[in-house]
């Protein structure tokens, strides 16, 4: 299959490529064409030059324009999977269930619906407050979830009225090509660009003075790159980060009825989510129980290419997060903790690591403070709420976190004090495209999802209107 980049509509040849590697055999299997700055700057002059059209439409034309995308990738869900999985690593079913995911999302926000707000003044006059496209949206997305995130990036842009330039990982850029290639037979030119590359591309977005919004998930440090390089024309950013999320289990805890939902919050995606489980703080009564049923759930996995039917799990996407997140274990390993599943990599080709428990870990180590982003859970014991409290917040980051109780107003009340941006009880990672998901601390600026997420690709105008004005 042969993929290009979109430019003004029209697939768009390049002078270069690069590979693109699977992850389950570590070797190449496609080539991906790489753009120039030059490039970038033609698509971001086909964004602005599609604005004025695009954002002149009826919002109920630009929404009817997302549905007809909903349609087309729905159509080629198989295939966009098989695409998904091979270069991504998950499981063809996990891979479906993302394009499916995405189709579901598109629906959702095509269905929402800026209102003009209305302030009364006591002279008889009002101000009305109207909110506005931006102008060109860049999106960076990064390739854990490269179809889903770009969905969640490019969709309320889009029906805002914005135009967007995209440029996705490079270790994940093929179904995206694919996708915004299937997306531009139903919207006007240069209306959604894709260009692809690393580095370069990704400051040339985050510098370039015809984009008016960069929207980004990735990273902590990249973040705080985009944000220095966005500086020069005061970019809005939304910027979803790093995260260490803690989940603290009480001690009236139900440890069978919990185990099964913390293992699956932890280790979806091979733990390559950025809101996963990725430290558990286990009281000291319930500690060795819990440890103990999470390596079983752990042992029993299967964990495989993408492509075989009975994998559970697949690899870790490349060689760089395999190497750190066994440089993790190994970390881990040396500073007496002990793995009761996993703890090194398999053997053979692919960058697969088996999903592991590690136990007597703790913070100060690097497999508690920093983001595994794999499939590797450090269980911390604790005796003291207060004190877990204090350990749980004492991370740089505030992405999620949560409390696991048989009292679940408790747990609410514990969860509230947590900084982070979402809290859940006796839950985690849940998300929802009507409820707004976002990061505190070093975990990232503004929200996603939902009314406020669409507010995010908004300007607010505030009209000002006499006594009397009809």
């Amino acid at each position: 299959m042969a993929f290009a980049l979109t430019i003004d509509g029209k697939p768009a040849p390049a002078s270069e490529t690069f590979a693109v590697i699977d992850p389950a055999t570590g070797r190449e299997f496609a080539q991906c064409p790489l753009a120039t700055v030059a490039q970038l700057d033609q698509a971001v002059a086909a964004a602005r030059a599609a604005f004025p059209g695009w954002a002149a439409l009826p919002i109920e034309q630009r929404a009817a324009a997302l549905n007809a995308i909903a349609d087309a990738l729905a159509a080629e869900c198989d295939d966009l999977a098989a695409l998904l999985s091979q270069e991504q690593g998950k499981p063809v079913r996990s891979a479906a269930g993302e394009i499916q995911g995405s189709i579901h999302w598109i629906r959702t926000t095509a269905g929402f619906r800026p209102e003009i707000e209305r302030i009364d003044q006591a002279d008889g006059s009002r101000a009305e407050i109207h909110r506005k496209p931006l102008g060109v949206v860049g999106s960076i997305t990064p390739w854990n979830f490269p179809v889903m995130i770009a969905i969640w990036h490019v969709m309320p842009a889009l029906l805002a009225g914005n135009t967007v330039v995209l440029k996705p990982s490079p270790s994940t850029p093929l179904a995206t090509l694919r996708m915004v290639e299937i997306a531009n037979r139903h919207l006007p030119a240069g209306v959604w660009n894709v260009v692809t590359g690393d580095v370069e591309i990704g400051s040339g977005i985050a510098k370039h003075p015809g984009i008016d919004k960069v929207v980004f998930t990735g990273s902590t440090p990249t973040g705080r790159a985009i944000m220095r390089d966005g500086a020069a024309n005061l970019k809005r950013l939304t910027l979803e980060l790093g995260g260490n999320d803690a989940a603290i289990v009480l001690p009236d805890a139900d440890v069978e009825a919990i185990a099964p939902q913390i293992f699956q919050y932890a280790f979806g995606n091979s733990g390559q989510i950025c809101a996963a489980i990725k430290r558990v703080y286990v009281h000291d009564t319930l500690h060795d129980a819990l440890a103990e049923r999470l390596a079983a759930l752990a042992a029993a996995a299967k964990v495989g290419p993408g492509s075989d039917p009975e994998t559970h799990y697949g690899p870790v996407q490349n060689r760089r997060q395999f190497d750190y997140v066994r440089a993790l274990a190994d970390d881990a390993r040396a500073q007496g903790g002990r793995f009761l599943a996993g703890g090194e990599p398999l053997a053979g080709d692919g960058y697969f690591f088996p999903l592991s428990i590690v136990v007597d870990v703790t913070d100060g180590h690097r497999i508690v403070d920093e983001e595994q982003f794999g499939p590797v859970l450090p269980l911390i014991r604790y005796s003291d709420v207060e004190d877990v409290l204090a350990r749980a917040n004492a991370s740089e980051n505030g992405l999620g976190g949560s409390v696991w109780s048989a009292d679940v107003s408790r747990a609410a009340a514990l969860a509230q004090r947590l900084e982070c941006g979402t809290a859940w009880v006796n839950s985690h990672s849940k998300i929802s495209p009507d409820v707004p998901f976002g990061g505190a601390k070093q975990s990232g600026i503004g929200v996603e999802f939902g009314m406020h997420g669409l507010d995010e690709y908004m300007q607010l105008q505030i009209v000002r209107l006499p006594a009397g004005a009809a």
